[in-house]
């Protein structure tokens, strides 16, 4: 579903991610693993055309957007979660739901989306600013399955997120990605959420994959090892 070949990107003069190349299946779950300042941000930025790359290709479901603007690489059916939700804090959660759809909402996909998230039906009309950080982090999650994609990337989503409410999203991304066969990609830090939510883990150290593994053949200590270095 997501094929990145050869990719480089940078910042002026400093190169932050060297030649990645990988791989995600259809229905997939893929977490990609790193300490901060080691690329991950960078790379999901780059995925979603958020900083262009120098070199190397992006294909979803067959399609070339390397290319492509953002807004476009929503239309050939990628959405983003950024790391902080960046929801409109000022807009209720109907309305931010509604700034992420791509033409009319229907009835149905509003269904789902609240069957998935039913704290955002009970708070459909408060603003966005109002709720707790969990709660932002669902809104982000909903607004971005609203526009109906292919690849779903998030950018540390348990960041700031109490214990319970981890837990909730992993359930329900899991929800997710058997519901729409959804491919899947998320960056984090929290090794007992990517253990809980993953099919397979990247770990990236100075934008560079250091190790790859599927989850039931992880060395969970390994990894630990690789993040505390």
């Amino acid at each position: 579903m997501l094929e990145v070949k050869e990719l480089n990107v940078g910042y002026g003069q400093s190169e932050v991610i060297h030649s990645a190349s990988f791989n995600v299946e259809k229905a997939e779950i893929l977490a990609i693993m790193g300490r901060n300042g080691m690329g991950k941000t960078t790379l999901l930025k780059s995925l979603m055309g958020l900083l262009s790359a120098r070199a190397g290709s992006i294909k979803v479901d067959g399609m070339d957007v390397s290319s492509m603007p953002p807004h476009r690489r929503v239309r050939s059916g990628m959405a983003y979660v950024p790391q902080g939700r960046m929801i409109f804090s000022s807009l209720s959660v109907l309305e931010n739901l509604v700034s992420g759809a791509k033409g009319k909402v229907s009835r149905s996909a509003f269904d789902e989306i609240y069957a998935l998230f039913p704290v955002l039906f009970e708070m459909r009309k408060r603003k966005g600013g109002n709720l707790s950080g969990g709660q932002q982090q669902q809104l982000a999650i909903a607004r971005a399955l609203i526009t109906e994609p292919k690849v779903l990337i998030l950018d540390e989503p348990t960041e700031g997120i109490q214990p319970s409410i981890i837990k909730d999203i992993a359930r329900t991304l899991r929800e997710i990605r058997k519901m729409r066969d959804l491919t899947i990609i998320v960056s984090e830090q929290v090794v007992s959420f990517m253990m809980d939510v993953c099919d397979r883990v990247l770990v990236i150290d100075r934008g560079r994959f250091v190790h790859e593994d599927k989850r039931a053949d992880l060395d969970e200590q390994k990894v630990m090892k690789l993040l505390a270095v």
